[in-house]
């Protein structure tokens, strides 16, 4: 069953969360959002190895359940690993949430949690 309008109407943006190379890449092609002042939210966090988990996770649940402009998250699945807990948990069609690889670590697509929901349905 499709969702009604409402639910994705205003979803325009697509948010990222990971790595340098791959955050900036995304900005070069545009994806790149600030809201107006005077909170000042951003569409993108970059993680490196000084990031902490509880940012990780405050900018994922930030993207899931508070902004209702975001359509699509992108996540390095390495970084995806760091907060599995939360992506795994969060069930809904929008945002939608894609792990993708980065130039340092391979796709595995026996982590990813979309392809894992998928295999559950068709009883693999």
């Amino acid at each position: 069953m499709a969702a009604p309008p409402s639910a994705y109407k205003d979803r325009q943006f697509v948010a990222v969360i990971g790595d340098e190379d791959s955050v900036t890449g995304l900005l070069l092609a545009g994806v790149g959002h600030v809201t107006d002042p005077p909170d000042s939210r951003r569409n993108f966090l970059v993680v490196d190895q000084k990031t902490e988990k509880t940012t990780i996770e405050e900018a994922f649940n930030s993207f899931t359940k508070e902004r209702k402009d975001i359509g699509i998250i992108l996540i390095n699945q390495h970084i995806a690993e760091q907060i599995r807990e939360s992506v795994d948990k969060f069930q809904e069609a929008f945002p939608a949430v894609l792990e993708i690889p980065s130039k340092d670590h391979p796709y595995d697509p026996e982590k990813d949690s979309v392809l894992r929901r998928v295999r559950k349905l068709f009883g693999e």
